[in-house]
């Protein structure tokens, strides 16, 4: 770590970016907002409460006194009202045999200690309790703290419920967490690739209602099944550094996020780039849904899908494709065939210049989808260069130069170094819930 971090103390830098080097937080409630959490400010890490208009207090540390319970849950809503009959109880003929066996696998490769610590009811208040930020208390069994053979256990979960990207994605983000600490020193625990935690919600079935949150640095999956029925959302997935070397394998992360997203603005027309585009400028944290904004009021913004043509709506549709094309490949396809329904009333909505290196926020919004895509100022890395993020990049000690103003000071340019994203289902869809609530009201 470099001299200035040792000068200026690290419980300074805990404070301020949400990073620790101890281990309390796997001892500590996950409901609980961390004692040192500043009540806001530039620098702060979004996808928490406080943080680019996420809608609560924390500072971005976790979600904290903005944390909903379960049972209040309704939803992100255009308006605070929920749009009713969007979810039914219904076969999709993606099977979850394979799914349910691959956690129950993990859960009897664990001791009766490491259950006992990550299970939960299946309407738990745990389920809203996630973070992106590293330092953040959390509960559940920690895969650095286990042996290979359980690890794999729990990567064979992670590799039955994603598809082959998602894994890949999760698992490379883990990476450069760890690429991250190394960076930096090397002596936070925070910042590893073990760094990351599996809850469970109910008991794996094949009928009964049952699920599961991995949860650590810059990655939240929300896991939740019924029957063949599968909701991976919320879901958040982010990086920085997003482009390294680690262990001699290049990683480049969030390629097809921007990608997608920068051949969909760019498809548009004038007028309806007047409508889509906000702001030839985007801030450090525009980020709205992420952690602790379970009820989150957001209207309705942008261009709407009505008033694209053929090829401009496969565009967006493209876009959708690459968040939703995380789970397995059958219920990914099924989440689609949900979207496209409603496409007429999604809308998209855009920040920021639309250049190839050119950080941004874009957010696709409908009744069924909320997909936010936000690139932040660094807090702990600068590129050697100024050239795009497919570029190499290394590396720095934080000492205030480059984009990121220097560990977590804030004041820095947002770069595609830094991205931070969440899909949601509105209206009660997250965590499966409005699911859960049909199940009990029919079959109890």
């Amino acid at each position: 770590m470099n001299k200035a971090l040792l000068a200026g103390g690290v419980a300074a830098v805990a404070t301020m970016t949400g990073c620790s080097n101890d281990s309390s937080d796997t001892a500590s409630s996950s409901s609980a907002a961390p004692s040192a959490a500043p009540s806001g400010g530039a620098g702060m890490p979004s996808g928490g409460p406080g943080a680019g208009g996420g809608g609560g207090a924390g500072g971005g540390m976790g979600p904290g006194a903005s944390q909903i319970k379960y049972a209040d849950v309704k939803g992100v809503t255009a308006n605070g009202t929920v749009v009713d009959d969007l979810f039914t109880i219904h076969s999709t003929g993606v099977s979850t045999d394979g799914l349910v066996k691959a956690a129950q696998a993990f859960l009897d490769g664990l001791s009766a200690k490491e259950r006992k610590s990550c299970t939960f009811d299946v309407d738990a208040d745990e389920w809203t309790a996630w973070s992106n930020v590293d330092g953040y208390a959390r509960k559940g069994v920690r895969m650095g703290d286990l042996t290979d053979k359980k690890r794999d256990l729990g990567y064979a979960l992670l590799g039955v419920a994603l598809s082959a990207d998602g894994l890949t994605q999760t698992r490379n983000i883990m990476k450069l967490n760890q690429f991250l600490g190394d960076s930096n020193g090397g002596n936070q625990k925070t910042l590893t690739e073990g760094h990351y935690f599996f809850t469970f919600m109910g008991t794996p079935s094949t009928t009964k209602p049952w699920g599961f949150q991995y949860e650590g640095h810059h990655v939240a999956i929300n896991y939740f099944v019924l029957g063949d029925q599968v909701v991976m959302t919320p879901t958040f997935m982010g990086s920085e550094p997003t482009t390294a070397t680690y262990k001699g394998e290049k990683i480049t992360l969030f390629r097809p996020e921007t990608t997608a997203g920068l051949a969909m603005i760019r498809s548009l027309t004038k007028a309806q780039l007047a409508k889509a585009v906000s702001s030839q400028d985007n801030g450090n944290e525009d980020m709205k849904a992420g952690a602790g904004s379970d009820n989150l009021k957001l209207a309705y913004e942008g261009v709407r899908g009505s008033e694209l043509t053929s090829a401009q709506r496969e565009k967006l549709l493209d876009v959708a494709r690459v968040y939703i094309g995380y789970i397995n490949e059958g219920h990914a396809d099924v989440k689609m065939t949900e979207v496209e329904k409603h496409l007429d009333d999604t809308y998209f909505y855009w920040m920021g210049k639309t250049k190839d290196d050119s950080a941004f926020y874009y957010r696709i919004h409908s009744p069924v989808v909320l997909i936010e895509y936000d690139a932040q100022a660094p807090l702990f890395y600068h590129e050697a260069s100024s050239a795009s993020p497919s570029a190499s990049a290394t590396a720095s000690a934080g000492n205030g130069s480059g984009p990121g103003g220097g560990m977590g000071m804030g004041g820095g340019t947002p770069s595609q170094e830094h991205i931070h994203t969440i899909i949601r289902t509105p209206n009660g869809g997250d965590y499966g819930i409005d699911l859960l609530k049909l199940h009990l009201e029919n079959d109890h």
